[in-house]
């Protein structure tokens, strides 16, 4: 385990070991170095405590240090753990960091290639997300996920990372435990989720059946895409399309919000309204 009563401080911005803080150049540092930042003490918590992802080091606020000592204790013993005064750190990250908790984690390479089938087979319920390019949609949609017990989220390559550190704060970490997937385009992910047994439900203001007569299949997939635009044509075309009851004079929900309506509808009818 990490001492955590043994930090190393840091008092130079330009310190070589903290370089991937630097200027938190995240497209960078994700697409090409295989790393991603977390932020805030919820976040750090979900990370440490999770093993799907790696951890190389965090960088705490010395004022923060001890409100985050316990989980800086779960860390592996290899994770180096650096405090810094609220001026440095400000200077190293390139703006007021007033949470004052970062961490670097480290990619897996297979959330950019297909589930395996064996893991499919157990997924009742999996949302597929087509160029969502805003990163509080993409954590927003995770967390719902997270909560409403989706078994995964996949989604096409122009789509944004689920691993910004916009899009992992929002999500509370869900980023980290809701397995994940990305295809090259849209076309492969629901050639994918075809194959491997899941009806495909689209949700638009123009679908054809209201969401709530709908009666969710065995296994089926979610399929959302971005704002205004919506789902393409060629992707409608290939699934049930669901819309959404709203107010006269209103047309559009949310991503996200359209989400957790529909998971929540997915689970009721599975599971039955929540007593309570």
């Amino acid at each position: 385990m990490t001492d955590a009563r043994r930090p190393l401080q840091i008092v130079d911005p330009d310190d070589p070991r903290i370089a991937a803080y630097r200027g938190i150049r995240e497209r960078d540092l994700v697409r090409h170095q295989k790393r991603f930042i977390a932020e805030g003490t919820s976040v750090l918590r979900v990370l440490a405590g999770q093993r799907r992802f790696g951890i190389e080091s965090a960088l705490i606020l010395e004022n923060r240090f001890a409100g985050v000592a316990d989980i800086l204790g779960m860390l592996p013993a290899k994770t180096r753990v650096y405090v810094a005064s609220s001026d440095v750190i400000d200077a190293i990250a390139g703006f007021p960091m007033h949470r004052g908790v970062l961490a670097v984690g480290l990619r897996r390479d297979d959330a950019d290639a297909a589930p395996e089938p064996d893991t499919a087979r157990r997924w009742r319920t999996v949302v597929a997300l087509s160029e969502i390019a805003n990163h509080d949609n993409m954590g927003a949609i995770f967390r719902n996920a997270a909560a409403l017990g989706a078994d995964a989220v996949l989604m096409d390559a122009q789509s944004c990372d689920p691993l910004y550190r916009k899009a992992l704060r929002v999500s509370v970490g869900a980023v980290l435990t809701v397995p994940w997937h990305r295809f090259g385009h849209a076309d492969a992910m629901l050639d994918w989720l075809e194959t491997n047994g899941f009806a495909l439900a689209g949700l638009s203001p123009r679908g054809d059946a209201a969401l709530e007569h709908w009666e969710p299949p065995a296994k089926a997939a979610l399929v959302l895409g971005t704002e205004g635009p919506g789902l393409p044509d060629r992707v409608m075309d290939r699934t049930q399309t669901l819309r959404i009851a709203m107010a006269n004079g209103f047309d559009s929900l949310n991503v996200a919000t359209s989400a957790a309506l529909v998971l929540h509808h997915v689970r009721n009818a599975r599971t039955g309204p929540a007593s309570g």
